[in-house]
């Protein structure tokens, strides 16, 4: 069962922001498509294509990682078009396009329906119908199930919707290779595990935001010492489950001992978390800081095994 929420009352967060007439720009349009969160996107589907056995060209790859980049984008302007609201409550999310009112919503939501449209269609054409679709289902899993139906509602919501960005690296796997196998599920388990640890990490530096905008995120329903502790169980899953890979053959001894260099390391740093002081903002900070150098640092680890395995005789 769920615990409570403290003084949070969901059915009631005010939607009524006044829209005002657009005037949005080119770096507007850019912004709703969220390029920090696009940008690991890219990078992850980019290491599915590079690893896979199918072995696409050069222009094909770059092809498929510019329409999941494009899809990606339109789950963001899709995420921002439907949070108007509470984007407006939180002092990080204020100056976005809608809540600022450089772009209307209604232009927010065509834009993201028309790039959704078009990057599904575009890929499914262009290299096979099996990654058009999921890619399809990644950006509806993005903008229904985690935006509109988990986000307001659980405090499990980055749990079960880390689901949606943990599906880049599968997608650009079955681009390649044309079908899903064990490697891919295992790039959606480390993402899917390492997605908690990040965003807790965050959201307990800004439990005043997400309280005053009624996201029941854990820290704010659970309290910060629940959150450490699901912190560092999640990050322990998490070193295991990276050295699926390489227990499996998948990956030589150049990814097996990064794996484990960077799971200790983000284990160390949740531990210390979980010592620190509630008042103790830098411990946090640092996790969620070293969770984005990990996921870089183990993908970019995958490419040059991967490379080196290529090379040996």
């Amino acid at each position: 069962m769920l615990p409570p929420i403290r003084g949070v009352d969901l059915m009631h967060v005010s939607r009524s922001i006044p829209v005002r007439r657009s005037t949005a720009k080119i770096e507007d349009y850019l912004a709703l498509m969220k390029p920090r969160v696009m940008s690991l996107v890219v990078f992850t589907a980019f290491v599915g294509i590079a690893i896979a056995p199918g072995h696409i060209d050069p222009f094909s790859g770059v092809f498929a990682v510019f329409c999941i980049a494009v899809g990606a984008g339109a789950a963001g302007s899709l995420n921002m078009w439907y949070d108007f609201d509470i984007d407006a409550m939180m002092a990080r999310t204020v100056a976005r396009p809608i809540p600022s009112g450089r772009v209307a919503r209604s232009e927010a939501l065509i834009f993201g329906l028309v790039l959704g449209t078009l990057a599904v269609l575009a890929l499914s054409i262009g290299l096979n119908v099996a990654a058009g679709a999921l890619l399809a289902f990644t950006i509806f899993f993005y903008a229904v199930i985690y935006t509109i139906w988990l986000k307001r509602r659980t405090p499990y919501n980055i749990v079960i919707g880390g689901a949606a960005g943990a599906l880049p690296p599968v997608v650009g796997w079955v681009a390649s290779a044309g079908a899903i196998g064990i490697e891919p599920l295992i790039l959606f388990l480390i993402i899917f595990l390492w997605t908690p640890p990040h965003f807790w990490a965050l959201s307990l530096n800004h439990m005043g935001d997400y309280s005053r905008a009624g996201i029941p995120m854990l820290p704010v329903v659970a309290g910060k010492a629940e959150t450490k502790r699901q912190i560092l169980i999640y990050t322990v899953l998490l070193m295991p489950t990276s050295l699926l890979r390489w227990f499996l053959g998948f990956a030589g001894p150049t990814y097996g001992v990064a794996a484990a260099i960077l799971g200790a390391a983000m284990i160390l740093a949740a531990f210390k978390l979980r010592q620190s002081d509630d008042e103790e903002r830098r411990p946090a900070r640092r996790l969620f800081v070293l969770s984005v150098l990990y996921l870089g640092s183990l993908f970019a680890a995958l490419v040059v095994d991967a490379a080196l395995r290529v090379q040996s005789p």
